[in-house]
C-alpha cells in the first residue's frame, strides 16, 4: 500500500487534463451522480459518484469518442479509483 500512497498527483483525476470540456451532470435512479465530459462533442470521460463507495472514472484513452473496452467484450475497462487525497 505504501507504493500506492506515494503515487499521488495530477493523474488522480483524469478529467483535470480535459481543457475546455463541457460537463453534463445527471442523477441515476440508485442515487449515483454521473458527469459526462465532452470535448468538441466527443465523450472523453465519465465520472461516477456513487451514493455509496468511492468515485470512479471511465476514460476514452484513444480519442475515438467511445469509452475504451478490453478485448471487445463490451465491458468498459479500466475503471480509475482515487485512492488517496491530501
Amino acid at each position: 500500500m505504501a507504493g500506492c500512497a506515494s503515487m499521488g498527483g495530477a493523474s488522480d483525476d483524469p478529467t483535470a487534463a480535459l481543457k475546455g470540456a463541457e460537463v453534463y451532470t445527471h442523477s441515476v435512479e440508485n442515487g449515483d451522480t454521473v458527469e459526462e465530459y465532452r470535448v468538441g462533442g466527443q465523450l472523453r470521460a465519465v465520472k461516477v459518484t456513487p451514493s455509496r463507495g468511492p468515485v470512479y472514472y471511465l476514460v476514452d484513452n484513444d480519442g475515438d469518442g467511445r469509452l475504451d473496452s478490453s478485448k471487445g467484450e463490451g465491458t468498459v475497462s479500466p475503471v480509475y479509483y482515487k485512492l488517496f487525497s491530501w
